[in-house]
């Protein structure tokens, strides 16, 4: 009996050391910048390096308004890859892996909301992007408003897709969140088999919806958690919270005064819509849309329609857009509900 019980705290002993040790490697993880899309580069900012990629009419004389794709948490620019191609017919179209995820940097800290916004300056500002329309999904809105608020030059009018105003409006799963617990966290990171990642990001779309039929490559979320290290899960996440718990989002575009364009899923596990859309209805001459059936995540889930509302709002956009009709992908879906 003595001897088992020796056994037994040798291996608690054992495994309290594993799991320290995988703690300390884990968080001091780091990786470097790399091209993962065709067509992609690699800008070197003071800050951290980001990848970039570009899309659009080359031989035209008076393109559409820019548009600027920011992708939600733990995902990547390849979120857009259904829905940029559409915008692209008629605009310069720029998509941006945030810092932490996808192929840019991804160091030991730098993830805060506001050096988000930064880096995205920056890169504009080498592409000579100016009066852009800046769509931002999930937690790519929280950078595209702070881009509004310190870079307006940049930033012509902003559409929300799927993130709530503050806290209180949006929730992840208890099984995601003990990803964030010390300890557990990085035993997790280190341990979770694939088909448990896709599951877990179930939530970012409609109940039911086939993950793998959104993405070119069916291992898409999977390849962009692992892309990732834990620091940038974990502190991308962190400074999130934190920045809309400062203050909330529809209170910062009111200060900004940037014309907002705010796209729910009417299925949205995450955020709630209802109660997202009344804070935004408060934002003077926002416009409120919802599209029918999709999740947190319908620029996914239903690029075509996400993009004919785009298109429409950037329509109005500074002094070189065209005007017409949106891109020929039929009737303007949603309920439109109020807005200039």
């Amino acid at each position: 009996m003595r001897r088992g019980w020796k056994i037994l705290i040798a291996l608690v002993i054992a495994l309290a050391v594993l799991l320290a040790v995988n703690t300390v490697i884990v968080n001091n993880q780091t990786k470097e910048a790399e091209v993962t899309i065709e067509g992609g580069e690699i800008m070197s900012l003071p800050a951290g390096d980001v990848q970039v990629v570009e899309q659009g009419p080359e031989l035209r004389s008076r393109p559409g308004a820019p548009i600027v794709l920011l992708h939600c948490y733990s995902c990547s620019l390849h979120w857009w890859d259904e829905l940029a191609p559409l915008l692209a017919r008629r605009h310069r179209v720029v998509r941006i892996d945030l810092l932490g995820h996808g192929g840019s940097q991804k160091p030991s800290s730098g993830y805060e909301i506001d050096e988000q916004a930064a880096l995205v300056a920056g890169a504009l500002d080498q592409l000579g992007v100016e009066g852009a329309v800046v769509v931002g999904h999930s937690m790519g809105f929280s950078v595209a408003t702070a881009l509004a608020q310190r870079a307006s030059q940049l930033v012509d009018r902003v559409v929300n897709i799927g993130e709530g105003p503050g806290e209180d409006s949006c929730s992840v799963p208890f099984v995601a969140r003990l990803g964030y617990v010390p300890v557990i966290g990085e035993a997790m990171w280190r341990l979770t088999p694939s088909f448990a990642i896709e599951d877990g990001y179930g939530s970012a779309f409609a109940p039911g919806y086939d993950i793998s039929s959104g993405f070119s490559n069916p291992d898409q979320v999977v390849d962009d958690l692992r892309a990732m290290t834990y620091t940038a899960f974990r502190d991308a996440e962190d400074a999130a919270g934190d920045y809309v718990e400062a203050i909330p989002l529809d209170d910062r575009l009111r200060q900004t005064a940037v014309p907002l364009l705010s796209i729910f899923g009417t299925e949205d596990q995450i955020c709630d819509p209802e109660e997202s859309q009344a804070a935004y209805e408060g934002v003077p001459g926002a416009r409120l849309a919802e599209i029918e059936g999709a999740g947190h995540s319908p620029n996914v889930e239903k690029p075509q329609e996400t993009a004919a509302l785009i298109e429409e709002f950037a329509l109005d956009a500074g002094d070189e857009a065209i005007p017409g009709p949106p891109t020929d992908v039929g009737q303007r879906p949603g309920r439109d509900r109020g807005g200039n």
